[in-house]
């Protein structure tokens, strides 16, 4: 092709055509425009014509280095351009210090490494786990094992009816309400729970020992559950209010705190404590103690007491060889024979009497407020009506309520429905009440 070439003048005219080969030849890369024959009678204006298709530029698109140009600059612009942030309304200071930690962590956490990948599935397992064991029956199991296995609730039931008449609808609700309540709280506390049927328990053919059989029962179920060590008798006109709150944060954790030795603090009985040292002289000075030797280690009974003494419808025993001897002599029937007549409230009576006359009971006795275990409804201590220590406070969440005496009278069945809706709504779950 070098034979069939142009070149073009500085001066912008034409040459003759020369077919042999320049003297002076220039380099191909250093040539200032090289134009073929064909495209030199396209050429507007010759040898300044510029380097780009006459075709592309008709047609309006840039010349390939100007969209270099542009593109360059562009991508410059584009860059130094702030990014989308999904949080609204935060300072760019907020954004450089969480948005940085916020990719930190999701980097951390979603990365494709075996690390990660270990992590994730031990979360899993461990989630589905606690799910099981808390929908299961383990659940019981490990709740027992974390201290739960050393309380017995003891609920007195009747379930094959009264010993004189039979029981009405009511009354068969009224039970079904009260095993449900001790039940649930038994599963989730991990306590064991035992239903004591009264109405079989005829052991004397000559005499029928209802309520006093209550001193049997309990060395039954400590016979039934040799590893426990504190018994909750519950009588079946009972209601636990709060079943959120376990007996060791309630009680027993600072037993010390809740209960009092001196029952001069409320002593509706009126009895002469300590015990006089002319009557007792044998005594020894921890007997003679207002409050015994004063440490939870020797309390082996809690009763709390309501307007007329100790009441026994919800009351705590301790395993141990005070409490054998104690439920021994409770238990007596000698002196049952002898008093049973004469005491109207039965083995409640016999242990105000020896608490009375056999002052070695005191010191492994202690009282507990009323209302921590045993609150009343309105009708009941009718005697004390307004008497502030007694009657069940919804403002203070009282932990068990009492429906005591409300078979003479008073409707059981209306009133333990109403406090179990009460119950129902002041521990209702928050995805319920989200719900609503």
């Amino acid at each position: 092709m070098s034979g069939n070439t142009f070149w073009a003048p500085e001066g912008g005219g034409s040459r003759p055509e020369s077919t042999s080969p320049s003297p002076l030849p220039i380099s191909r890369a250093n040539s200032p425009a090289r134009i073929s024959r064909n495209d030199a009678t396209a050429s507007p204006t010759g040898w300044a014509a510029p380097r780009y298709s006459t075709t592309a530029s008709a047609n309006g698109y840039a010349p390939s280095n100007t969209r270099k140009f542009i593109g360059k600059h562009l991508r410059k612009i584009s860059t130094s351009l702030p990014t989308y942030n999904r949080s609204a309304g935060w300072t760019p200071a907020q954004n450089s210090r969480f948005g940085g930690i916020f990719h930190r962590i999701k980097t951390i956490l979603f990365r494709k490494t075996r690390a990660t990948i270990v992590f994730w599935a031990l979360l899993s397992f461990c989630a589905f786990v606690g799910l099981y064991v808390h929908q299961n029956p383990a659940s019981t199991w490990v709740k027992s094992a974390s201290g739960g296995s050393k309380f017995v609730i003891i609920l007195a039931a009747n379930q094959g009816g009264g010993v004189m008449t039979w029981k009405g609808a009511k009354e068969w609700a009224v039970e079904r309400d009260s095993i449900a309540n001790k039940k649930a709280y038994a599963e989730k506390w991990g306590y064991h729970l035992e239903i004591k049927d009264m109405s079989t328990k005829k052991r004397y053919a000559h005499e029928w020992r209802e309520s006093w059989e209550k001193v049997d029962v309990i060395k039954q179920t400590m016979r039934q559950y040799p590893k426990a060590e504190w018994f909750w008798w519950l009588d079946l006109h009972t209601f636990i209010m709060e079943p959120s709150i376990s007996l060791q944060s309630h009680i027993f954790n600072h037993l010390q705190n809740v209960t009092y030795r001196d029952i001069n603090v409320y002593n509706p009985l009126n009895i002469t404590h300590p015990p006089s040292p002319s009557d007792f002289y044998y005594l020894d000075e921890t007997s003679k103690s207002a409050v015994g030797d004063d440490k939870a280690g020797s309390i082996n009974i809690i009763v709390p007491q309501d307007c007329g003494g100790f009441n026994l419808g919800s009351f705590f025993v301790r395993r141990s060889d005070f409490t054998e001897r104690l439920l021994d002599i409770w238990w007596d029937p000698v002196g049952y024979e002898q008093k049973h007549m004469e005491w109207e409230h039965k083995e409640q009576d016999a242990l105000e009497y020896l608490y009375t006359n056999q002052p070695w009971i005191r010191s492994g006795t202690a009282f507990i407020p009323q209302r921590m275990i045993n609150s009343f409804p309105p009708g009941a201590c009718s005697e004390t009506p307004d008497d502030p220590r007694i009657f069940y406070q919804e403002a203070d969440r009282d932990f068990v309520v009492n429906m005591a005496g409300c078979e003479w009278g008073r409707d059981c069945w209306g009133e333990m429905a109403s406090y179990r809706k009460v119950s129902e709504r002041l521990n209702k779950s928050w995805w319920s009440r989200w719900r609503k």
